[in-house]
């Protein structure tokens, strides 16, 4: 692991203060970037949608060159990693101990971690409570996660590696960490953005390369579908065998085709 952070690379030993207000109250953003083979993915969209979610949050803008210098740091002092995350968190800072803001400005702090491959098949568990798509920070990757991490101990609790939610009229939205596809009548089918769902750069990718519709659905249509796949930074495409115990062929024939397009066209292009 490489950590750098204000500018400074530093060992896993580096500190943010406690008074860090992304620490406090969760007022920050953050971007998961995958790593292959020491090589950063799609790092372009990564960064353009930091920057969206910082100015969402009413955060100043991040300062993209000098995050791009983050990444490097950390990469050339950790380049030996086949597969991992490199994280960058941008928070409002050193502030009152209350919800307002500071003014000593963001921290800034990127990091890389070797980790597994996740499992090519696994299970999802829909879960009691609904994402807001009227929130002020819905469609935002903010570091306040913690409803995120108590959804997702739900579904492991019930035997799932991931949670999902609906939203609160009823529609399917999305997981803890990861974008939903399904396949009815052989058509693929992801929630809209206006059901409060992230737009997920690697769900985008699989629209711009597969193709896909954006449909409001209501969460019931789940046990509906033919196939059922999440997206994100490190799954990919990763396909479902069972959402609430209710069982599923993973992969389909759509979730197959998708996959391994998915895995040809990045391939061929590190930052799509």
């Amino acid at each position: 692991m490489r950590i750098w952070l204000n500018g400074v690379l530093r060992d896993d030993a580096a500190t943010i203060s406690p008074l860090d207000h992304g620490l406090t109250t969760g007022d920050g953003v953050f971007e998961t970037i995958k790593i292959v083979d020491g090589q950063p993915f799609a790092v372009t969209r990564h960064l353009d949608r930091l920057v969206r979610s910082a100015v969402g949050l009413g955060l100043p803008a991040p300062d993209v060159a000098q995050i791009e210098d983050g990444i490097a740091a950390v990469v050339a002092a950790d380049p030996g990693i086949p597969f991992g995350r490199l994280r960058i968190t941008y928070t409002g800072g050193v502030s009152p101990l209350s919800s307002d803001r500071g003014t000593s400005g963001p921290t800034i702090l990127v990091a890389t971690q070797e980790i597994k491959h996740p499992a090519s098949t696994s299970a999802i568990v829909t879960v009691p409570w609904v994402r807001n798509e009227r929130s002020a920070v819905a469609g935002l990757k903010t570091t306040s996660y913690a409803e995120n991490v108590r959804a997702l101990a739900y579904a492991k609790e019930r035997g799932g590696s991931e949670a999902i939610f609906a939203n609160t009229v009823g529609h399917l939205c999305e997981g803890t960490g990861s974008n939903i596809f399904c396949v009815y009548d052989g058509e693929l089918v992801t929630p809209t953005l206006e059901s409060g769902a992230l737009a997920g750069v690697t769900r985008q990718l699989v629209l711009e390369w597969f193709g896909g519709v954006e449909r409001d659905v209501p969460l019931e249509a789940i046990y509906q579908a033919e196939e059922i796949f999440l997206t994100s930074t490190t799954r990919d495409v990763q396909a479902i065998q069972s959402v609430d115990a209710h069982d599923l062929t993973a992969p389909g024939t759509v979730t197959a085709q998708v996959a391994k397009i998915f895995a040809e066209r990045s391939a061929e292009n590190p930052n799509p």
